[in-house]
């Protein structure tokens, strides 16, 4: 693949034609409204620089039987406006070709840590865990995920959804948690560590995932959740290491993971009451909401002030400072 005739997504502007090479992150057949409807592809490209709708119109029976999401395609086009927001209109699309020497990793976003050395982090923090029994808790739910952790990503598109990101979030919590434990040492750090490891360990096994990108949920993701799923584990590991169910050790790492959505609305039946359980709600939420707030950055094209909503901030767009 000659990298001169690959245009980043996120430098777009309107007018433009491009001509190269993106990931089918996601295709829909939809039909226009029109007397006599057509087929048609709403598509979103991506590339490790950020997404883009798309359309494809009056697609084929043949079409409809060549492309398909995660494909990576040969596309010529024009970057338009619509509705204040860049959408590319394909005029052409093949699907890539063994002598256009492209594979579908050059176009998938990862965490910026090698994923070998974030799982190396949280093995090495679970194992500083000083209460031997909290710390056989969190290194049974890690053992169940562990080759996961190294492709997983933290949810389909609210923050950290790419390669490894679940790992990278879970890292970059820890860092917050060691900084906010020693400032308030009133804080248990075992708990606070236990906490961020095991709130979203079960996400692996919650979403179905290729290369960081998420097509659909597990039926136990579906109908029960990665919260209810990790409260589970906690129990399974406490069993299977001779713990008593209600053991206070057992039931407070079941609260920490139970409350760390905060309300019944994100999907926690009970509310932090803890002071650890508290700290981290917040270390997630901060955690969460910077990282989308710096993706969404970093993949707005680059000539544009405001990024487009961000979903885990009230839905607002961000504005790029430019001194």
């Amino acid at each position: 693949m000659d990298p001169l005739t690959i245009k980043p997504i996120n430098t777009f502007v309107e007018g433009q034609e491009i001509i190269g090479f993106y990931l089918l992150k996601e295709l829909h057949v939809k039909q226009t409204r029109a007397a006599t409807p057509k087929d048609y592809f709403d598509i979103v490209l991506g590339d490790k620089s950020g997404e883009i709708s798309a359309k494809f119109w009056e697609v084929t029976i043949t079409d409809k039987e060549t492309f398909f999401p995660m494909d990576v395609v040969k596309v010529d086009g024009i970057v338009q406006l619509y509705q204040d927001k860049l959408q590319f209109r394909i005029s052409r699309m093949r699907k890539a070709r063994p002598e256009d020497n492209v594979k579908l990793t050059d176009f998938v976003r990862s965490a910026p840590v090698q994923p070998h050395d974030l799982l190396s982090t949280i093995k090495a923090t679970a194992a500083s865990i000083q209460d031997e029994l909290i710390r056989m808790v969190v290194e049974y739910c890690v053992a169940k995920v562990e080759t996961k952790l190294l492709h997983s990503p933290a949810a389909k598109s609210m923050h950290h959804n790419y390669f490894a990101g679940l790992a990278y979030h879970m890292c970059r919590m820890l860092e917050l948690g060691e900084f906010i434990c020693q400032q308030r040492p009133f804080l248990n750090s075992d708990l606070v560590k236990a906490g961020i490891i095991l709130h979203d360990i079960a996400k692996p096994e919650e979403m179905i995932s290729e290369l960081g990108i998420v097509s659909d949920y597990t039926v136990s993701g579906k109908l029960l959740g990665h919260i209810s799923m990790a409260n589970n584990w906690i129990l399974e590991a406490a069993y299977r290491n001779g713990m008593e169910l209600g053991d206070e050790k057992v039931v407070v790492l079941q609260h920490l993971v139970l409350s760390h959505h905060n309300t019944g609305e994100w999907g926690s039946p009970v509310q932090p009451q803890l002071p650890e359980a508290v700290a981290l709600h917040y270390i997630d939420q901060l955690d969460a909401k910077m990282q989308a707030v710096e993706d969404a950055l970093a993949t707005t094209p680059e000539g544009e002030a405001w990024t487009p909503n961000v979903r885990v901030i009230e839905n607002k767009p961000v504005y790029r400072v430019k001194w």
